[in-house]
């Protein structure tokens, strides 16, 4: 089982930054890849970024260039990844949530509020 934490939303102005926090606790020998999702009122979820074991890489088009996924496996009990979100629109409004994909099993956070307004 792994247990997925998210934190670090909240509100900020069009321009702003935010970063997210991600901690993935229990059997992480068997995670090989964490991400970021997002799900918009009245639209689907949406993959945002993920970064896999081996440190790769991938993000969004609509991201790209103002989103960085990152991650700290230094602590041998805890997974932490990073979203780091720079210039930040009103269309990234959104309910984020952590995604660890292990062995034949998703895991999900609850879901951190982002919210982009003037």
């Amino acid at each position: 089982q792994v247990q997925v934490v998210e934190s670090g939303g909240g509100l900020v102005q069009p321009g702003g930054s935010l970063r997210l926090s991600c901690a993935a606790s229990g059997s992480i020998f068997s995670i090989y890849a964490m991400g970021w999702y997002r799900r918009a009122p009245g639209k689907k979820r949406e993959l945002v970024a993920y970064i896999t074991s081996g440190g790769n890489t991938n993000y969004a088009d609509s991201v790209k260039g103002r989103f960085t996924i990152s991650r700290d496996n230094a602590n041998n009990t805890v997974n932490t990844v990073y979203l780091q979100m720079n210039s930040l629109k009103p269309e990234d409004t959104a309910v984020y949530y952590c995604n660890a994909l292990a062995t034949a099993t998703n895991y999900w956070g609850q879901g951190t509020q982002v919210t982009v307004s003037s």
